[in-house]
């Protein structure tokens, strides 16, 4: 279900990655960011040392910096802390996760909730807040929406080995609102699965009635 294209090596480290798919951030990544925002600048027909433009690269190069963190991370890591508790075996729901991520294809924000259900299996539980931290982990990157939902997927089933992991995630799109078609307030839907509710329909549309409720 997950995305396991690698890009190739650097020598810069630019796109090196390590096994869990995080990747090193490129070296001089803000004064690179900075030069191509103002080349952007330029490109458009601005000046970008006019006053109010003079700072305005270092601002972007930061913002980027902290909407992209999430490729620098494993969020995976998140679920690792684990308890038990008196062998509780039925379904997790946390829904309403908020998270913004960038479409891929146009750097356009995408904003949306997610919400998360998994059936643990032997008791194995993990915080109610780290899923929304998994969440957001994987959204901090230039995403497709799909990939993001079967990322979330796979890292459930990876890390906490449940009974059934089962993700939904409604997202506007801001490439639909502010260019093309503009149709602002669409909501694009996408839905994850694995092991019980990706087998069993009824199994899974009683979860989904509650991510729902």
């Amino acid at each position: 279900m997950n995305d396991s294209s690698t890009p190739p090596a650097s020598s810069d480290h630019a796109t090196e990655t390590r096994p869990d798919g995080a990747r090193l951030q490129p070296a001089e990544a803000r004064a690179r960011l900075e030069d191509s925002i103002r080349n952007l600048l330029e490109a458009v027909g601005e000046d970008p040392d006019r006053e109010g433009l003079r700072e305005t690269p270092e601002r972007v190069a930061r913002l980027y910096l902290d909407l992209f963190s999430g490729l620098y991370e494993d969020p995976r890591r998140h679920l690792e802390k684990q308890f038990s508790t008196d062998g509780h075996s039925g379904p997790v729901i946390v829904k309403d996760i908020p998270f913004q991520s960038t479409c891929e294809h146009h750097l356009l924000p995408v904003r949306g909730k997610a919400a998360v259900a998994y059936l643990p299996d032997g008791g194995r539980l993990t915080g109610l807040s780290k899923l929304a931290r998994l969440v957001e982990g994987y959204a901090r990157r230039p995403q497709l929406q799909e990939r993001l939902t079967d990322q979330i997927v796979t890292a459930l089933v990876e890390v906490l080995r449940p009974r059934a992991v089962l993700v939904m995630l409604e997202a506007e799109h801001m490439c639909m609102t502010l260019r093309g078609v503009r149709a602002p307030g669409s909501l694009t839907v996408t839905l994850g699965a694995h092991g019980l509710w990706a087998e069993d329909l009824a199994a899974r549309g009683e979860i989904l009635s509650l991510m729902k409720s």
